[in-house]
C-alpha cells in the first residue's frame, strides 16, 4: 500500500496558513489576549486545510530560496491584512478616548494587558464592547470570510505562476484609505458628544465673565461627567448599528473591494 502526498499541494497550504495565522495575531477580536494562542493557531490551519483545494490550484514547489522569500510574503500580507481591520476597528477605542479627553476621564487611565489599550473607562467600555458586538452579531464571522476571499484579491500565485505580492503602492492607498475612514468614524461616533461637552465649556466661560463670584468652573466638573454619563449613554446604544458598519469597511479593505 502506497501513501501518495501532494507536496505541491502541501506547501501550498502552509503558505496560506502563515497568512491566515499572521493575520489572526493582528486583527480584532481574535488578538484579544483572552485568546489562547493555540486556539487561533488551530483556527488559522484549519481554515487553510478549507482552502487549500481552491487557493493552491496550479501552484508549484520552489527552491529553499524562493520558498523563504514566498514565506516572507505571505507573512507580510497577512499583517498588513490583519492590521486594516484593527485600523477601522479603532475608530471605536478612539471616539471613546474623546469622550474621556472632553468629558475630564482621562486622569484615570489604566492599562489593559487583555486588549492592550491605555484609556479611561469609555475607552476601555467602547472597546470591550465593540469585541463583545462582534462576537454577539456574527461580525466575526464576516472578517473570517473576508480573509478566506484576501486569496482572490491576492493569490498564492499570479497568472505567471510566480507567488502573489502586494504591490507598494496598493498597500500605502490602502492603508491611507484606512486610516481616514478611521478619523471620520471618529469624529461621527464622538462627535455630537464632544460638541455638547464643548458648548458646556462655554456656557461655563460665559458663566464667569458675567458672575466671577460663583467661580462657574469649579462646578464644571460634575457639569460635565453629569452631560458625559447621560449623552453617552444614548451613543452606547447606537454602537450596534456602529460595529456593523465598521464589520463591513473591514471586510472591503481585506478583499480589495474598499
Amino acid at each position: 500500500m502506497e501513501l501518495a502526498i501532494d507536496l505541491d499541494g502541501l506547501e501550498g497550504t502552509m503558505l496560506a496558513g502563515v497568512r491566515l495565522i499572521a493575520f489572526f495575531m493582528v486583527a480584532p477580536p481574535f488578538s484579544y489576549k483572552a485568546f489562547p494562542a493555540t486556539a487561533k493557531l488551530i483556527l488559522a490551519l484549519g481554515l487553510a486545510v478549507g482552502v487549500a483545494p481552491r487557493v493552491t490550484a496550479g501552484y508549484t514547489s520552489l527552491d529553499t530560496g524562493p520558498f523563504l522569500v514566498a514565506l516572507v510574503t505571505q507573512l507580510g500580507v497577512g499583517l498588513v491584512l490583519g492590521f486594516l481591520v484593527y485600523l477601522v476597528f479603532s475608530a471605536v477605542q478612539s471616539a471613546g478616548a474623546l469622550i474621556d479627553l472632553f468629558g475630564g476621564f482621562t486622569l484615570a487611565q489604566a492599562y489593559d494587558p487583555q486588549s492592550q489599550v491605555n484609556g479611561a473607562q469609555f475607552t476601555r467600555l467602547f472597546q470591550m464592547a465593540a469585541l463583545a458586538l462582534l462576537f454577539a452579531s456574527g461580525g466575526y464571522q464576516l472578517i473570517v470570510a473576508g480573509i478566506v476571499r484576501s486569496f482572490d484579491a491576492v493569490p498564492l500565485v499570479d497568472g505567471t505562476g510566480h507567488v502573489g505580492t502586494m504591490a507598494f503602492g496598493g498597500v500605502a492607498g490602502l492603508l491611507v484609505a484606512a486610516l481616514s475612514q478611521m478619523f471620520l468614524a471618529t469624529l461621527q461616533i464622538a462627535g455630537p458628544l464632544v460638541v455638547v461637552l464643548f458648548l458646556a465649556d462655554v456656557g461655563l466661560g460665559l458663566l464667569t465673565r458675567v458672575a466671577p463670584a460663583l467661580n462657574a468652573f469649579q462646578m464644571g466638573f460634575p457639569i460635565k461627567i453629569g452631560l458625559t454619563v447621560i449623552f453617552a449613554g444614548a451613543l452606547f446604544m447606537a454602537l450596534p448599528s456602529v460595529v456593523s458598519s465598521l464589520t463591513g469597511d473591514a471586510v472591503q479593505a481585506i478583499t480589495g473591494r474598499g
